[in-house]
C-alpha cells in the first residue's frame, strides 16, 4: 500500500477507522523530511495492513498545529485511535521497523486500564488540592 495524503478533514476519520495508523508530518523544503519519505514509502509497502499517512505542515497548518508539530519530520503512530508513538526526525529504516514491531506488540486493553487509573489517580489529586 502506498502512502495516503492526510488533511484536516481526513485526519480524524483515519485514526478511528484503522487499527494502526502511522502518520509522517512533513514539509517539502525539509532535508530530512525528503531523507525519511522514501524509508516511509518502502515500509508502507512492507505493512499493507498499516495506513501510512502523509501530512504536509505547509498546506495543513491547522492541523499540524493541533497536533502539536514543533518539529519536522514527526512521525506519530495510532492504534484504535490512541496516539501511542510520536518522535520528531528521520529515523532511519531499521528504527521505523522496531517502531512497528512495537505498536503491533501493544496490549491495548493494558494500556486502556494504566491510562483509566492514571487518570483517576489524576482527578483525585487535583480534588485533594483544590
Amino acid at each position: 500500500m502506498t502512502t495516503q495524503t492526510l488533511t484536516a478533514a481526513s485526519f480524524e476519520q483515519t485514526v478511528l477507522d484503522n487499527d494502526i495508523v502511522l502518520v509522517d508530518f512533513w514539509a517539502s523544503w525539509c532535508g530530512p523530511c525528503r531523507t525519511f519519505a522514501p524509508i516511509f514509502e518502502q515500509a508502507s509497502a512492507a505493512h499493507p495492513d498499516i495506513v501510512f499517512g502523509k501530512v504536509d505542515t505547509e498546506a495543513e497548518q491547522s492541523l499540524a498545529a493541533t497536533a502539536r508539530i514543533t518539529s519536522i519530520p514527526t512521525l506519530m503512530a495510532f492504534r484504535e485511535g490512541t496516539l501511542v508513538f510520536s518522535q520528531p526526525g528521520a529515523l532511519p529504516a531499521a528504527a521505523l521497523e522496531q517502531v512497528i514491531a512495537g505498536i503491533r506488540g501493544l496490549d491495548m486493553d493494558e494500556l486502556r486500564a494504566q491510562t483509566a487509573a492514571s487518570q483517576t489517580a489524576e482527578s483525585q489529586t487535583a480534588s485533594a488540592t483544590s
